[in-house]
């Protein structure tokens, strides 16, 4: 007998998880009295998905900050924190009395530079018919070409000031460039704001982003130790589910979109990134959730957690053996679990009956029980995932 053996023999003797033959006098008063009645559960070979959890904040796919393109005071503020507003939509109202003042005077510089074209073309064109009649010199004429070349030049500068002025004008109404939910409005009407000032930022939210990061193992596992590329794993991951800060699942899912191809020296993960769908507008940027990758897994057998107990980092179940005694029983478990269910790698075999109620608190070596009815297996674990078995993740189809 080892070390290792003997301290889990002591353990289990302190705990009364094991009865020396010096005890029957105990047993055979147990066997005297009504046996408790336990619920237990019949090992079953069965196909599993197990849900891996990774914390998470989101964020809307595009967050676009608004700020306005001209100086002015804000005469009105057309929307409220959190209101959902289309593309379009006007948000602020910037005092329009200087820019409309702006706008007339360029149409009255295009007037004039009008004006200047009308005579000059007049002059250029009476001068043409004394050049042909040898009345004036070739200089003469070229002076009044150039006067009406000079009058269209200013015509068109004049035009392109009012095209700016009224482009200035329009500015004086603040419109959402995308659709999105109105972020923190700071400023409200009377407040002078310039092209440096945010007035607020517009979260478009259609689809909302979930960042969350795969440990070293987590990608190594993906990539077949580096056989495979992320690109093409990233094609073939299943959709995820998102686990909001209530605990209930997201009804719609998501798929990664793409996984960092350098580790963080500082945390020894890759950052990743999900996408969901938001057609309801419930998802918020700054929310937190956890995003759960599945594993599938076939041909396994499931115990509940609850079932087991553990001694010196290894896993017990009590089997339920003839005249509905109890044995300890030592098996090993896969590193992946869902926080209520651990898939038997050994120890156990199918046909096998386990107790699943009043272990660790009831339940003792060589106790006889009245077994409840047998459960049957699950056949796919809830979705409900536990954080902490992230390491060993991996949402491929497992033999």
């Amino acid at each position: 007998m080892n070390i290792k053996q003997f301290n889990v023999l002591a353990i289990l003797l302190a705990t009364g998880s094991i009865v020396l033959p010096s005890c029957k006098g105990k047993s055979d008063q147990q066997q005297g009295m009504q046996a408790p009645e336990l619920a237990v559960l019949t090992m079953a070979t069965t196909d599993a998905t197990l849900e891996t959890a990774y914390p998470t904040t989101l964020e809307g796919e595009n967050d676009v900050e608004i700020r306005p393109q001209v100086t002015g005071f804000i005469t009105k503020v057309n929307v409220e924190e959190g209101d959902r507003v289309s593309k379009g939509q006007v948000l602020f109202s910037i005092d329009q009395v200087q820019l409309q003042a702006a706008v007339e005077q360029a149409q009255a510089a295009v007037a004039v530079a009008q004006a200047n074209v009308n005579t000059a073309t007049t002059n250029a064109t009476n001068n043409k018919i004394l050049l042909d009649k040898n009345i004036i010199s070739q200089s003469a004429y070229q002076t009044s070409v150039d006067a009406l070349n000079s009058a269209k030049a200013q015509l068109q500068q004049a035009q392109a000031g009012l095209t700016s002025a009224r482009k200035n004008l329009s500015y004086s109404s603040v419109t959402a460039p995308v659709a999105g939910v109105v972020g923190t409005i700071d400023f409200k009407e009377g407040t002078l704001v310039s092209p440096s000032t945010l007035l607020t930022v517009l979260s478009n939210n259609s689809d909302m982003q979930a960042n969350f990061s795969l440990t070293e193992k987590d990608v190594l596992n993906y990539t077949d130790g580096g056989k495979r590329s992320l690109k093409d794993v990233i094609g073939e991951l299943p959709e995820v589910s998102l686990q909001l800060a209530t605990g209930e699942i997201y009804p719609y899912k998501g798929k990664i979109i793409s996984v960092s191809g350098v580790l963080n020296q500082a945390t020894g993960s890759a950052n990743a990134k999900a996408v969901f769908p938001n057609p309801d507008g419930m998802l918020r940027s700054g929310n937190t959730g956890k995003v759960l990758l599945p594993s599938i897994h076939q041909g396994v057998m499931l115990v509940p957690q609850k079932a087991t107990f553990e001694v010196q980092d290894m896993k017990f179940v009590f089997v339920v053996g003839d005249s509905a005694k109890l044995k300890s029983r030592n098996i090993t478990i896969a590193p992946e679990n869902d926080g209520k269910n651990y898939i038997v790698t050994s120890g156990l075999n199918p046909g096998e009956t386990i107790v699943t109620e009043g272990v660790g608190i009831t339940t003792r070596e060589g106790m006889i029980i009245t077994p409840k009815a047998t459960a049957a297996a699950p056949v796919q674990t809830a979705p409900q995932a536990e954080e902490g078995n992230k390491e060993a993740a991996q949402p491929v189809e497992k033999k």
